[in-house]
């Protein structure tokens, strides 16, 4: 017997474990069935669970649960990424705390440490997945710095190397001076900053004059090789080749022309700073300018700046220079400048770009191959707007630098002789043997003290999982992926990465055939959710107060592709209301005798003679249609929103209604709605595992798991030409018109109907109880000729003239003050409402909530006011 009420929190630890234990979230390497894969996007082993993880997480196992049931054998790849700037943070931040640094630990002991760290504390992320259902294959769990992904990294550079895609160079990076490491350009964050503009004169090295250039960083004037002007100014056409004197230090540079500098903006000369400037850095690159640099790895100055500045701090630096060139009178205008200030995502502070040796993969050659397998179809986005996204990045890609002055990561397998020849092999073992026969004797060699970029071992997740480079059967069955879900932000990080890996090491199988890119989860407002704003919604709260289905159910059901959800506890709430809904149907059939606890999965009837029940399953068979045709283009809104209007409107709101009367009397009608109950927990199970499991097991005692049964398979015996339609419309039509009209609830006048067909007026006669009982009429007079007496409130459906008479029920007159004076007031509160909202200034300083909040209030009264309106005209066409 069910209880009174569903308990979510019993229910899904109870049936998660049991799922867990039972394999079913286990794929078959030998089985006969048609493979299935989805690489999880692996959580860093520092994360919990947000918002954004619960949607892609929920997404995919819908996907997944569903391909299940469709037959597949379908393998969800779980596992963490070792995440090597934001662990070792987290492990740093707690040394620092017992005042410890990681340089007074040593390398290998604080590698311990972090290992130490991560058997504890890492991984929670793993545990909270559980809470909202995820059925990944968690026997399979990988770490990206377990010993046989590790091994993959190490190849994967050797092979690189050898072939010439993988180089060390000395170039500009993105230096973050408190994390002490190079970071890549998608981890560097632009903050607009409320800064300055500061003018510098420059003298002409041989003649009175100066040139200005302007700059919101006057300290790396230290390092300017060269001023540049636009080849066509004729302002400064006679200055070329000509040299300035650089204040301070007088030291001479060029003056260059290149096409760099804007003759339109400022004073048309640039200053060229090669070592620190990444367009500069292009343009030395072009006059062969010298690159000095003069930052040391804090953003101190170092020895090649003048001896009163060297170990000073970059801002320090510039207030002292400032000073020391206003004082000889080559400092110009200053203006305030808002500007964009590049800051490491992490660290929260500016970054510098700094010259140093680095290691680098040639990505633009690996990219073509990459471009090409989304030009031809062979992986596709969905929406496909995202193509163009990945295009731009892919077709405009810089070398990528891999290398990462960290100690938690795969440390670059370089190892380096004592006369600086360098050995790249998988061991310290190979390289040493490659030396000793390179030198012709033994030697010591220095292992590279770098780590590799996070997202190079990332890169090699959906192959390096499966078991690469062994080839056990899992890489042949599962590589390529069918489908990688994730967010857009991670294009360029992951996705990009992973098409040019998988590719040239997979013999240019794409990594997977589709890329379905999720929008983004904002506040009910369309606010992004921050701590700083106090509107983040956490998952785990959600799923404590509401349950995990309802969580589930609203992300699916509003997750419509390329439109950011716009969330709130009052959308999760109705979808838990959605649970109480069904949960309340289940016990209703149960109290009326159509479900038994041993009875096993009901079966269908032979034969159907009552309308209502070959409807219902023709209505079941639209709704598996939709959800399948939904789940497979990956609308998962549509899919959800038809599985919501089935269980709700069509199979609870009409279908139990209309059977109530009849249930104790038709064995027919009992099997058949507890059949299409079975058949829709089978179709709701993907969205909403735990209570559908939950009713499938107490209601029908069937000890196999709804996620190990087959999806519903379609009824044969379903009929889409019953008319009870027609019946649906007119009860709800009738049920307009009373609320509307304000017809009182005891009021059941006879209603009058014209017009009709011979397939009308059968099923309106085979359902006048039920129109009577829902419609709440005394009865159903059915006239082809005639018109309606006055006092009659009346409207036209599929043909049919329907009249509701009112006459002695009604005051018409009084109705009609009524209506008027509500009409008035709504009118009223609309004008309001609509000049707030088309108020500029209001617009302007009101919190985004207000305006929100109006708009919906402004739609509100407008639908209101509509349906006062219609009712109005109603009452003048009868007085």
């Amino acid at each position: 017997m069910l209880e009174k009420n569903f308990d979510p929190k019993l229910s899904e630890r109870h049936w998660y474990e049991k799922s867990e234990t039972s394999g079913v979230f286990a794929c078959n390497p030998s089985s006969e069935k048609t493979p299935y894969t989805i690489m999880m996007p692996p959580p860093n082993v520092t994360g919990s669970l947000h918002m954004g993880h619960a949607l892609t997480f929920t997404l995919q196992d819908v996907l997944i649960r569903y391909h299940r049931m469709r037959g597949f054998d379908a393998l969800w790849q779980p596992g963490m990424d070792h995440a090597g700037i934001a662990t070792q943070m987290v492990v740093e931040r707690q040394l620092a705390e017992q005042n410890i640094s990681r340089r007074d630990l040593g390398r290998e002991a604080f590698v311990e440490r972090v290992w130490e760290w991560k058997a504890e504390s890492g991984g929670t992320i793993l545990h909270q997945q559980k809470h909202i259902g995820v059925s990944a294959d968690w026997e399979r769990s990988r770490f990206t710095m377990d010993e046989g992904l590790s091994n993959a990294v190490r190849k994967v550079f050797v092979r690189l190397h050898k072939d010439g895609l993988i180089y060390r160079d000395k170039r500009l990076v993105n230096w973050d001076p408190k994390l002490q490491t190079a970071i890549s350009d998608l981890e560097v964050e632009q903050r607009e900053v409320q800064g300055r503009m500061w003018q510098l004169h420059y003298p002409l090295a041989d003649s009175d004059g100066v040139i200005i250039v302007a700059t919101t960083r006057p300290e790396t004037m230290f390092g300017d090789m060269a001023v540049a002007v636009h080849p066509e100014d004729k302002r400064y056409s006679h200055l070329i080749g000509k040299h300035v004197c650089l204040p301070i230090i007088g030291r001479e540079i060029p003056i260059i022309a290149d096409s760099y500098s804007d003759m339109e903006k400022g004073t048309g000369a640039v200053k060229i700073t090669p070592a620190h400037d990444f367009n500069d850095f292009e343009v030395g690159k072009r006059h062969n300018l010298e690159l000095l640099n003069i930052f040391d790895q804090h953003a101190a100055l170092n020895e090649n700046v003048p001896e009163a500045y060297q170990g000073m701090d970059r801002f320090d630096a510039r207030k002292k220079l400032l000073d020391a060139l206003e004082e000889q009178g080559a400092l110009g205008e200053i203006e305030e400048n808002m500007h964009s200030v590049p800051h490491g995502d992490r660290s929260g502070v500016p970054i510098e770009p700094w010259l140093m040796d680095q290691w680098y993969v040639n990505a633009a050659e690996l990219a073509k191959p990459a471009i090409e397998a989304v030009r031809d179809g062979r992986t596709r986005f969905v929406p496909q707007r995202w193509e163009k996204t990945y295009f731009d990045w892919m077709e405009n890609i810089q070398p990528w630098c891999i290398s990462r002055q960290l100690w938690w990561g795969h440390r670059v397998p370089v190892w380096y002789g004592p006369d600086g020849t360098i050995f790249v092999e998988e061991s310290a073992e190979e390289a040493q043997e490659v030396a000793n026969a390179h030198y012709g004797k033994a030697v010591m060699l220095t292992q590279d003290e770098d780590v590799l970029d996070t997202w190079f071992s990332s890169a090699l997740w959906p192959f390096s999982t499966l078991g690469w480079p062994e080839e056990p059967a899992e890489l042949n069955r599962y590589y390529p992926g069918n489908v990688l879900v994730t967010g857009f932000d991670i294009i360029f990080f992951w996705v990009a990465r992973m098409m040019m890996m998988g590719m040239y090491f997979m013999d240019g199988k794409v990594p997977f055939k589709d890329v379905y890119i999720h929008a983004l989860v904002r506040d009910e407002f369309g606010q992004k959710m921050s701590k700083s704003k106090g509107n983040v919604l956490d998952p785990l709260d959600l799923t404590d107060k509401y349950g995990a289905d309802a969580l589930r159910f609203t992300l699916v059901a509003m997750a419509a592709q390329g439109r950011d959800l716009k969330l709130s506890e009052t959308r999760i709430e109705s979808y838990r209301n959605f649970t109480t809904k069904l949960w309340n149907a289940a016990r209703f059939l149960e109290m009326n005798g159509c479900v038994s606890d041993n009875a096993g999965l009901p079966a269908c009837p032979d034969t159907i003679s009552e309308p209502v029940n070959r409807w219902i399953l023709d209505e079941l068979n639209a709704a598996i249609t939709k959800t399948e045709e939904a789940v497979n283009k990956y609308r998962f809104n549509e899919a959800a929103d038809a599985i919501y209007h089935f269980v709700w409107d069509r199979y609870c709101d009409w279908y139990i209604e209309f059977i109530k009367p009849v249930l104790k009397e038709s064995q027919e009608t009992r099997q058949v709605a507890s059949f299409v109950l079975a058949q829709l927990l089978r179709l709701m199970n993907p969205f909403m595992p735990f209570i559908t499991e939950e009713l499938n097991a107490k209601l029908f005692g069937h000890k196999t798991m709804l996620a190990g049964l087959e999806w519903p398979a379609k009824s044969r015996l379903a009929d889409s030409q019953t008319g009870l339609h027609y019946v649906i419309d007119i009860i709800s039509e009738i049920r307009t018109i009373r609320a509307e009209m304000n017809v009182p609830l005891k009021a059941a006048p006879v209603l009058n109907i014209k017009g009709v067909d011979t397939q009308q007026q059968t099923v309106i006669t085979s359902m006048h109880s039920a129109i009577c009982r829902l419609a709440r009429v005394s009865d159903i007079a059915i006239n082809q000729d005639g018109s309606f007496e006055k006092g009659t409130a009346r409207t036209s459906l599929h043909g049919m003239d329907i009249g509701l008479p009112l006459a002695g029920i009604l005051d018409f007159a009084a109705e009609k003050a009524r209506l008027e004076k509500e009409i008035k007031a709504g009118e009223g509160e609309v004008k309001k409402i609509a000049s707030k909202l088309a108020n500029e200034g209001f617009l302007a300083k009101a919190p985004e909530a207000v305006v929100q909040e109006n708009r919906r209030r402004l739609e509100e009264e407008q639908t209101r006011l509509e349906g006062l309106n219609t009712a109005h005209q109603r009452i003048l066409a009868e007085m």
